[in-house]
């Protein structure tokens, strides 16, 4: 009976891993459990996302009756603090604390300040609709330290917390630990959309009051789970601190005079560009263009987020197996002007297969080229400055999304008007004019970055298949 008892737990712990899709991820550096619990971090900036690009602006247009010029700007002010976060990276690289720690006061601070935010919000949308008390000039106020302090905090957070884990993944599993934190960014993103539908499905003041102070606590709650016992204390010696620590200006000229660097990083921006001007316009292009409903163009979300799920498990795979990160996000551009190509041919065939194949697809693209990228960032990061170069990336993307969201949006307006009016021609009219605009333009970009990240390729070579043939199955093996 023990003979079969012990021979069924080892069955079992043998079997187990190979379900575990983000098992390979761990390592005895950082257990699975402790990855999970880092990676929390990343569902309340997934939260944080949702909010206030998706609830709240559909809530303070349609129910609160705000202009929808000022909720534009209120969602654009996050984007004022995204240049800002390559300093915050560089100074978690070289800060240390009282209690000898680098990474976690940033972690924590961008956690208050993401927390502050919401917690004021609420209130601050109610005098600006005109149901409060005081002036709406107040509430204009208000709104904007919300959205400001909110947005501050989730890329404070958001870069020192990618930093923590560089500094704790070892190299070889690197690539999957990057790709479960952008798991959990999704992961955060569909399950708080769907709390946030549910809660808010019978609507009045009280429970978006509730629901925005709800998202409020969940973030201190999940980000000091994230934090608990991560980072070890190093208490610097004494000639330590009197020791004059390089500046930001001569660090960040040290980075950029990396060989690539420059390259890398223009890169990194038109390729974000290039992928996030679609954000705004795919679902109205499929209801407006091809007669898509509410349930149909609602899809698009889901696969958006499928397409780069499959990408992250196939861009971990690689990159675990010694792929290029260079040549996975040119692989990522190459299919994304496909599946620009598809979406564009989607309005003349009235095809909705078709729109739906190249909606994944952009989905898949977007997420290989960012996953790809962000390794690239982090290899080419030293051993103790993870901070600087991942803030250096995520600066140039953020910036470069909400640019490219705000130039996609002003440029079908601009071709639709020009094209109502006749300025274009009798050829030229019709509401897929300006999309379709939006989407060459696209596709042009995308091959303008194909060709500047060229020489950034290391020479193809086979992938090593050093792995062990007992290898688990985990996220860099996860099916798509």
């Amino acid at each position: 009976m023990k003979s079969k008892q012990s021979t069924i737990a080892s069955a079992w712990t043998r079997f187990g891993p190979e379900l575990l899709p983000f098992a390979d991820a761990a390592s005895d550096q950082l257990p699975l459990g402790r990855l999970l619990r880092l990676s929390l971090f990343q569902v309340s900036v997934g939260m944080a996302v949702v909010l206030l690009t998706g609830t709240l602006n559909r809530v303070m247009i349609v129910e609160l009756g705000v202009s929808a010029w000022l909720i534009a700007l209120m969602i654009s002010l996050p984007l004022v603090f995204a240049p800002l976060r390559a300093l915050i990276g560089f100074r978690s690289d070289v800060y240390r604390s009282v209690l000898g720690w680098r990474r976690v006061p940033f972690i924590w601070f961008g956690t208050l300040m993401q927390f502050g935010g919401l917690a004021i919000m609420p209130f601050a949308l109610l005098v600006l609709s005109g149901d409060g008390q005081g002036p709406v000039w107040i509430g204009v106020t208000g709104a904007a330290l919300a959205f400001l302090l909110t947005g501050a905090g989730m890329h404070t957070a958001q870069t020192a917390g990618l930093a923590l884990a560089g500094d704790l993944a070892p190299a070889q599993t690197r690539p999957r630990v990057i790709a479960l934190l952008y798991v959990m960014l999704l992961l955060g993103m569909v399950f708080s959309a769907l709390i946030f539908s549910l809660a808010l499905a019978n609507f009045d003041q009280v429970r978006l009051i509730r629901v925005i102070q709800g998202a409020a606590l969940a973030t201190m709650i999940l980000n000091c789970l994230a934090l608990w016992k991560q980072e070890p204390r190093r208490r610097p010696a004494a000639n330590e601190t009197k020791r004059q620590r390089p500046s930001f200006r001569a660090a960040w000229q040290q980075l950029v005079q990396q060989p690539g660097m420059r390259r890398f990083l223009v890169v990194v921006g038109l390729g974000s560009i290039g992928f996030s001007m679609q954000d705004i316009l795919l679902e109205p292009y499929g209801a407006e263009v091809l007669g898509l409903d509410v349930s149909a163009t609602t899809f698009l979300t889901a696969l958006l987020a499928g397409g780069a799920l499959c990408a992250f498990a196939l861009a971990a795979r690689r990159l675990s197996r010694g792929g290029d990160a260079h040549r996975l996000a040119a692989l990522g551009l190459i299919i994304g002007i496909v599946a620009f190509t598809g979406v564009l041919l989607a309005a003349p065939l009235d095809s909705g297969l078709l729109f739906r194949i190249g909606t994944a697809l952009i989905g898949f693209g977007g997420g290989m080229f960012a996953v790809s990228t962000l390794t690239a960032a982090m290899n080419m990061a030293g051993q103790s400055d993870h901070g600087l170069s991942l803030g250096a990336w995520g600066a140039v993307q953020a910036t470069a999304i909400g640019g490219g969201v705000a130039l996609g949006g002003g440029l079908r307006d601009l071709v639709s008007s020009l094209s109502s009016q006749g300025y274009l021609g009798a050829t030229l009219s019709g509401p897929a004019v300006a999309y379709g605009f939006v989407y060459q333009l696209e596709i042009i970009i995308l091959f303008v970055t194909l060709a500047i990240a060229g020489p950034l390729a290391k020479p193809w070579r086979r992938e090593s298949k050093q792995a062990s043939p007992n290898q688990s199955f985990g996220l860099d093996q996860m099916p798509g």
